[in-house]
């Protein structure tokens, strides 16, 4: 009897989970048919907006992250012991790290001087810093225009609601007047819903771009002293192991 009880209730969930689904659906789809071909729009630069946010995300918290503090002690004991190959080598692991790259650009050099060692350096961070910043603007632009694009669908549905009024009977104003707001309200939601998305959205990565930008500049800067103060016998490995230890 209790088997049969919790067949039947954990039946009236799934029943009760499909109806809510169903209702949610077509919510939706009432919606966007409410809002007229401007919707459809919006849709598209919505689409656009997520693919470029997911694309920053993978890029600037996974391709192009390193974490800096443990890369850098490495990359300092093995340049204090000499071992500069290797720590070209451990640069190399990790190709597509922005960090790494212009690390890897510095030690390169490490034996032509200092100068040569700042242009390489300076050199690497002009390359690496448009591929951190790159289609981050494009994100403000977009709530723009999906701004714009509401707009224009909600002056569309005003003006189609009132144009529509002198041409039915005054039993259906009423309807046909409800069903333009609906279409201009719907179009107002939509745009500032992807506004917010977009605007939200290079926020955070606008915030991550720069922080990654600084974290680069400051441990090439370092990179460039120790080069430097080795080149002239300022630094010993030992005090760099007494440090560590």
């Amino acid at each position: 009897m209790i088997d049969i009880l919790d067949c039947i209730t954990s039946s009236m969930t799934v029943v009760a989970a499909a109806a809510s689904e169903r209702s949610f659906l077509d919510s939706v789809k009432e919606f966007f048919e409410e809002g007229g071909p401007f919707m459809l729009i919006n849709v598209g630069s919505l689409s656009l907006s997520i693919a470029m946010i997911i694309e920053r995300v993978i890029r600037l918290y996974f391709t192009y992250n390193l974490n800096a503090g443990p890369f850098m002690e490495q990359i300092t004991k093995l340049v204090l012991t000499g071992n500069v190959d290797r720590a070209v080598k451990l640069c190399a692991a990790a190709p597509k790290s922005a960090l790494a790259r212009v690390v890897r650009a510095g030690l390169t050099r490490a034996n032509r001087g200092e100068l040569e060692v700042a242009k390489a350096i300076e050199e690497s961070i002009m390359e690496v810093t448009p591929l951190m910043q790159q289609r981050v603007a494009a994100l403000w632009s977009l709530a723009n225009l999906g701004v714009l694009i509401g707009l224009v669908g909600t002056i569309i549905g005003l003006i189609n609601a009132f144009k529509s009024l002198g041409a039915v009977s005054a039993d259906k104003k009423s309807e046909v007047l409800s069903r333009g707001i609906s279409e201009a309200m719907n179009n107002t939601a939509f745009g500032l819903t992807i506004a917010i998305i977009c605007t939200s959205a290079h926020l955070v990565l606008s915030g991550r771009a720069k922080k990654m930008i600084e974290e680069v500049e400051l441990n090439s800067l370092k990179l460039e002293n120790l080069l430097a103060r080795k080149s002239t016998g300022e630094t010993n490995p030992m005090d760099f192991e007494a440090k560590a230890s």
